[in-house]
């Protein structure tokens, strides 16, 4: 009979597709040592099968290009749009079709250890990959979300390979000829673009740690650029460095401008709880506050029966120039009714009709009157 020891040896050296197997053949043998191995690889088999179920939907956008014909398909993502400091990366990778990498998530979901780890075999494994890199000069001078697809267009350019199709997270990328698709939480949702998050978010933090070398005080190795309570203490203490990004930083250096901006921004905040507020009291249901998105902002969006209210507060001290409604521009209307269009799209809605309002509330004397506006505009 073989030995305990023996049997684990076996079970060690056995891949995951043998492993069934060798349950099978000692299932029956009732030492505890040689059941506690089996439950032990029992769990194994299951947790290997359910990351094979979870790679399975990650496949999925992959899939649906494979069917109409695009073959060569990019995953392409972004790190570094928020930090203070540094520059944004972008990775487009293009892996074999059908491609499974075990482990493969959004990058925000995995340790430093595990990026590495699977920076390394995305690598190894892909057709081609390529970096795309925007300074914080860059993006200074054509903001932030021009310099993401910048760069982005960059990456692509680099691939020793044309991708037929673009899978990107989020955002449809302009001025590229390629066939491509924006997903909402596409790292998380496609394996081409998740692979694309863990390399660019790997080669920019090691970027970071070397501007770190260079620019000690800031702390970069840690925070990677990002604004943490002391990278901010270290700008106030020894001012801006050479990759800080200047439109970013701005409003962290004390000045009377930025003051009358948090003050604006307060007064702001207070006039939308008061429409939100009435809002309740008049029967609406709020489903969102303040939400955003590439197109804009919008301040309230709310249900009231079968209509879906996206609702504009303007506040004003004074009647001087105009009701606030006025304030509520041909330009601010457009960039409200694309916002609109988007969260209709993102949330799937059909069924509901669609109305843009606005909140007026004048402060007189410390004394807030409040006036809603239905139908208030509609752009064709």
């Amino acid at each position: 009979m073989e030995s305990i020891s023996e049997i684990k040896s076996k079970f060690l050296s056995a891949s995951i597709q043998d492993i069934s197997a060798l349950i099978n053949l000692y299932c029956n043998d009732t030492r505890k040592g040689v059941q506690n191995i089996i439950c032990q690889y029992q769990k194994k088999i299951e947790v290997y099968q359910k990351e094979q179920l979870r790679l399975d939907t990650m496949l999925t956008f992959e899939k649906e290009c494979y069917q109409k014909g695009y073959r060569i398909v990019a995953g392409i993502d972004e790190v570094g749009r928020g930090p203070l400091a540094g520059p944004v990366v972008t990775a487009a990778v293009i892996l074999p079709e059908n491609c499974k990498i075990e482990g493969v998530n959004d990058s925000k979901k995995l340790s430093a250890k595990k990026r590495q780890q699977l920076y390394h075999i995305i690598c190894e494994k892909a057709i081609s990959y390529s970096i795309g890199i925007v300074s914080s000069e860059r993006i200074d001078e054509i903001n932030i979300l021009q310099a993401t697809y910048e760069a982005m267009r960059e990456a692509l350019e680099k691939l020793s390979v044309t991708p037929e199709f673009v899978l990107a997270d989020a955002v449809h990328i302009p001025h590229i000829t390629i066939p491509q698709r924006g997903i909402i939480g596409g790292d998380g949702k496609s394996i081409s673009i998740a692979a694309a998050s863990i390399v660019a978010k790997v080669t920019r933090d090691a970027m970071m740690e070397e501007f770190s070398k260079l620019y000690t005080q800031y702390g970069f190795e840690r925070n990677k650029g990002y604004g943490s309570q002391e990278h901010m203490q270290a700008i106030k203490q020894y001012g801006i460095c050479a990759i800080h990004r200047k439109t970013f930083v701005k409003n962290i250096l004390p000045t009377q401008q930025n003051q009358i901006k948090s003050d604006n921004k307060a007064k702001g905040t207070k006039g939308e709880l008061l429409a939100v507020k009435e809002m309740k009291k008049a029967g609406y249901i709020i489903l969102e506050r303040n939400y955003r998105c590439e197109c804009g902002e919008i301040d309230i969006i709310a249900q009231k029966q079968n209509t879906i209210v996206f609702t504009e507060v303007k506040l004003r001290q004074t009647e001087k120039n105009g009701q606030p409604c006025e304030a509520v521009t041909k330009q601010k209307q457009k960039r409200i009714v694309q916002t609109a269009m988007y969260y209709i799209s993102e949330n799937n809605i059909t069924e509901l009709d669609m109305r843009f309002d606005v909140a007026e509330i004048l402060e007189k004397q410390k004394q807030y009157y409040f006036r809603y506006i239905e139908n208030a505009f509609w752009l064709e």
